[in-house]
């Protein structure tokens, strides 16, 4: 293996952990008020109603089955009574539902902020690199499921006996480079981009996707208070007079009695 390969296989993923893990640690400290999705639905809500949900179910159950697929050893599946046949038609039937699902969902967010003139003037530099480093690995990893299970050699490419050991080599700290060697290379192109993907994750807006909302259950509510009437430029409609506060009560009670 070359020391060109070597360093994909070997060093380009760690490389890649690491600027996550400490990318995700540095958005926190100094830019806790830009950890945020930044929501454009203000702009444009009929496309987004579908599409967001769409896309992101579909990259979950992605995600889900990546997973179960690199992470649990063909041992154990087989020890469970399930032959490859069986794991091979649902992993490819399963997979390539939320790859259809991911893509539909994608294409209506990319058609929209295309379209609507609001949501594109609001789409940075930044969001613009980070939609080409997210399709890229969504475009080849259907491309490879495509290529190889499906319309492949009949029961499909059995990554479980090369890119899965070779994954959990990496996580393990024993890294075996060498297992990549025979893999296609349409699921080679869709590791890299992958981990290129998250390389650059934690700086862009899909830093939103580690957040979890433990706190908003309890957060306080959010106080709205109106102008008052010497400041106020137009007219406050029937139905939404300002209520009167209590200094005012209090006021109104003592010029009465």
């Amino acid at each position: 293996m070359s020391a060109f390969e070597t360093f994909f296989w070997m060093g380009f993923p760690y490389l890649a952990l690491v600027m996550l893990i400490v990318g995700l640690v540095w958005r926190y400290r100094y830019d806790k008020f830009g950890w945020t999705s930044r929501s454009s639905q203000l702009q444009e809500s009929a496309l987004l109603r579908w599409a967001s949900p769409m896309f992101h179910f579909g990259i979950l159950f992605v995600g889900l089955g990546h997973v179960m697929g690199l992470l649990i050893p063909k041992s154990w599946t087989e020890a469970l009574g399930v032959s490859n046949h069986a794991y091979h038609f649902v992993a490819t039937i399963g997979g390539t539902a939320a790859g259809v699902m991911t893509i539909v969902g994608l294409i209506g967010l990319l058609y929209r902020r295309l379209v609507t003139k609001s949501v594109r003037f609001a789409t940075t530099k930044n969001d613009i690199f980070m939609y080409v480093l997210l399709c890229l690995p969504i475009g080849l990893g259907f491309w490879a499921t495509l290529q190889n299970q499906i319309l492949g050699v009949p029961g499909g490419y059995d990554y479980r006996e090369t890119i899965s050991p070779w994954l959990r080599s990496i996580l393990s700290f024993q890294p075996q480079p060498e297992l990549i060697a025979m893999v296609p290379t349409s699921f080679k192109l869709h590791i890299i981009a992958g981990f290129l993907l998250f390389a650059i994750w934690p700086f862009t807006r899909l830093v939103h996707v580690v957040s979890a909302p433990v706190m908003y259950p309890t957060r306080p509510y959010v106080v709205y208070r109106s102008r008052e009437e010497s400041i106020q430029s137009t007219d406050v409609p029937r139905g939404w007079e300002p209520v009167q506060t209590r200094p005012q009560n209090r006021d109104s009670r003592s010029q009465g009695a």
